[in-house]
């Protein structure tokens, strides 16, 4: 089994609005430890990390007071108006680190704190001789419908062919900064890694995860996470 090193890049410079919190949703604490250091921890135990960039918003006022700011495999830079600006910046920070243009990147969001150590290295292993790289993914499970502007349903969807994305993205850090860098240049609009490889003609590979992987958007999500946390405690599990 070969499990590759890699870098990560963790884009932490959003303020998450639909939180309808007194600061960044990343920021949020669940048992005095927040979603961030949660997010960092599976990462930071792996023995393939060649190091970690998080991409802050300029005047971030919470990161300095973490314990995990200290620790010597993460650096921060500045992140941007975007999300690909956040990553773009923090693939320059890795460059000047000395990362060479076909180590693996793995991006990953911020308040996804429930990535499982088992799903990080299938992608690990699954992705080591990928032409392109890929993402975690969970099959959708639900009947899916086309509705058109009046809210009524066109046509069912086949979910079989439907998975909904979910990080960490795993990319070549020279295919990812290029492919970046053009859907900046011509405003192309993508929401993740993996679609701007798509807009350059890539297809990646996506690879199986676990659906309670989720994205803390929303404030029910944090009942979610409590849950899910108090059931790894008693499973004694990541």
């Amino acid at each position: 089994m070969i499990t590759p090193a890699f870098w990560l890049v963790i884009p932490a410079a959003g303020i998450g609005a639909r939180m309808q919190a007194d600061c960044p949703k990343q920021y949020l604490k669940v048992e005095n430890t927040t979603i961030l250091e949660l997010t960092l921890a599976c990462f930071l135990e792996h023995p393939q990390l060649r190091g970690i960039v998080v991409a802050l918003a300029e005047h971030d006022q919470w990161w300095p007071q973490l314990a995990v700011a200290t620790h010597p495999a993460i650096k921060t830079v500045v992140g941007g108006a975007q999300r690909a600006d956040s990553v773009r910046n923090a693939l320059a920070a890795l460059q000047s680190a000395g990362a060479q243009a076909d180590d693996w990147v793995l991006v990953h969001d911020a308040a996804r704190p429930l990535l499982e150590a088992d799903d990080l290295t299938r992608l690990l292993v699954s992705l080591a001789d990928d032409p392109i790289g890929g993402l975690l993914a969970a099959p959708a499970r639900d009947t899916l419908k086309q509705v058109n502007s009046a809210g009524r349903i066109e046509c069912t969807i086949d979910r079989s062919v439907i998975w909904h994305a979910l990080t960490p993205q795993m990319f070549r850090l020279g295919v990812l900064h290029s492919a970046l860098e053009e859907t900046l240049r011509v405003e192309a609009p993508i929401t993740d890694e993996a679609s701007a490889l798509e807009y350059a003609g890539y297809m990646p590979r996506v690879i199986e995860g676990r659906a309670s992987n989720i994205k803390v958007t929303h404030p029910d999500d944090m009942r979610f996470l409590r849950n899910q946390l108090l059931d790894r405690q008693k499973n004694g599990s990541r």
